[in-house]
């Protein structure tokens, strides 16, 4: 598993600098509300939503923004209706993309990333193209400096984690999604402070990208995630020690 999450250790990373940009409260209470039309309001029976709420806080996005995203999921305040629809293509060298939206319209959108993707040495593909690459699973990340690793490998394992390993200064947590909440509560309840808490998408397998290639690759990534409309984006793109700074 070593490698496939090091684009999240670096988004963990660049967030402070998303949040002041505000791009971060954006994507999320387009999360929270959808979270809500879907599931309902109420946190203790709509998992999906409990993790938005908990990302945002976990950004310190003021609790009036919180509530008025899930009252706008609910009808409860009037509000956009956010399709999701998720995009499949390939990055310089290969690599495959897979792209996750919530957007008020699908023509723009699609034009969007289909020139991001264009523009930057890659390419839009068919559905189904690379999506079987990829695996749902529940990603947590603890900084090393905030956890003991024997004790968090026995907290984890115990509640039914996959995996876990050290990249960069950040243990990386894999847990199926059905254990996700599980492993997290586990981890918050003996007081280990959580970086990262998400349901993402991981590669099965991953692809070696080099000099240009790989600065190509992080670049699009990048450029896909800064799109208003992308919630999230995923590549099996192993990028390079170097890189991860």
């Amino acid at each position: 598993m070593s490698g496939h999450s090091k684009w999240a250790s670096i988004k963990h990373k660049k967030g402070a600098v998303d949040a002041k940009r505000g791009k971060i409260f954006t994507k999320l209470i387009k999360e929270i509300t959808v979270a809500a039309r879907m599931g309902g309001g109420d946190i203790d029976g709509n998992p999906r939503l409990r993790t938005a709420i908990a990302s945002a806080k976990s950004v310190n996005m003021p609790k009036d923004n919180i509530d008025k995203a899930i009252k706008k999921g609910t009808g409860e305040l009037p509000g956009v209706s956010y399709e999701e629809v998720s995009y499949e293509g390939y990055g310089p060298g290969g690599a495959a993309v897979l792209v996750d939206v919530m957007t008020d319209n699908k023509n723009r959108t699609v034009a969007e990333i289909r020139s991001l993707l264009s523009k930057n040495g890659g390419n839009m593909g068919e559905n189904g193209c690379v999506a079987w690459m990829f695996k749902k699973k529940g990603l947590i990340l603890v900084e090393e400096k905030n956890a003991d690793e024997e004790k968090l490998m026995s907290i984890i394992l115990d509640a039914g984690a996959e995996d876990m390993n050290l990249n960069d200064g950040v243990y990386e947590i894999i847990t199926s999604v059905e254990s996700f909440e599980s492993v997290k509560k586990a981890i918050e309840e003996s007081t280990i402070e959580i970086s990262v808490s998400e349901i993402t998408m991981v590669p099965q397998n991953t692809i070696k990208l080099e000099g240009k290639q790989a600065e190509k690759m992080l670049r699009l990534m990048e450029i896909l995630e800064d799109h208003d409309d992308v919630q999230k984006a995923y590549s099996n793109f192993d990028v390079p020690e170097e890189m991860v700074t």
